[in-house]
């Protein structure tokens, strides 16, 4: 059981009985009561803390990134990985995403770029058919996922947004991640509920995916620094079809699991992203996955 003691206002003057500091506020000599209630609100209860953390990455502005996507295929498991930055104020960032080398062992796909927007994505080098010059533009709202898999990598903010459903938490201690002592918070978040309590920008996507998945309900790891700042976040979706890009599924057919996890450092980082003109965007059709 987390556990509180309040008193004097001093270097010492709140705690959490596991070791993690809840009071980054106070000095050495007074205390600002609101900012220590505060912190002490969101230690305590590890469902506030986690259903803060896309509040907290807009404050951060801006931050480097890292993803992968892990799925089964054909009974194998690949991986997908990426990385780039992202700009948290504007909804706007950027990544490389690199496909496995296929089974066969052909040559590796060249690098995906991505640039994720409020209700958009863009890609480069999306597939056959595509000049290597054009950008294909995909509505994220009419994705059956609302795009937290699709693209083979989850929008950094829609991560954090998804955790706004948070119901069931638990506090799993503090870890050291790359040298940054983090709180690690482990529970299930409903898709429906975050949609309803993101920001009007970012609803329309979680709205469609709360109908595309298995289960609203998705199991997550989430990894905060002492500044309430997402550092690392593990979602775990379950398609009943096998695809993120269709809805629904036969009764009874087996669920699909991808893993997806994104990484956060190096805050405050310039983000270069800058969306296509209209002329550069592909109109034809594609003609391969």
């Amino acid at each position: 059981m987390v556990q509180q003691r309040r008193g004097r206002c001093g270097a010492t003057a709140a705690f959490v009985v596991s070791g993690v500091t809840v009071s980054m506020m106070l000095g050495s000599t007074g205390c600002s009561r609101d900012g220590a209630a505060a912190d002490d609100q969101r230690a305590a209860d590890p469902v506030d803390a986690v259903r803060a953390a896309a509040d907290g990455l807009v404050r951060a502005g801006s931050s480097k990134a890292r993803t992968s996507m892990e799925m089964a295929s054909g009974g194998t498991r690949v991986t997908i990985r990426g990385e780039g930055s992202y700009d948290f104020t504007r909804r706007l960032g950027r990544l490389e995403v690199l496909l496995p080398q296929d089974p066969a062992g052909a040559d590796e796909h060249r690098p995906i770029t991505e640039l994720l927007a409020p209700g958009a994505l863009y890609m480069k080098n999306r597939g056959a058919g595509v000049p290597a010059d054009k950008w294909v533009r995909i509505d994220t709202a009419t994705l059956s996922d609302g795009n937290l898999v699709t693209g083979g990598a989850t929008d950094p903010l829609a991560a954090a947004e998804l955790l706004r459903g948070a119901r069931k938490v638990t506090y799993e201690g503090t870890v050291d991640l790359a040298g940054t002592r983090v709180r690690h918070y482990r529970g299930t978040a409903e898709i429906g509920r975050a949609a309803r309590l993101a920001p009007e920008h970012g609803q329309r996507p979680l709205q469609a995916a709360a109908k595309g998945f298995a289960t609203d309900v998705v199991p997550f790891d989430a990894y905060l620094d002492d500044e309430g700042r997402l550092r690392k976040v593990r979602h775990r979706f379950s398609f009943a079809n096998g695809t993120g890009t269709e809805q629904g599924g036969a009764a009874g057919q087996k669920a699909v699991e991808v893993a997806s996890t994104t990484l956060l450092y190096d805050f405050g980082a310039k983000v270069r992203a800058r969306l296509p003109e209209s002329g550069d965007i592909f109109a034809g059709k594609i003609a391969g996955q």
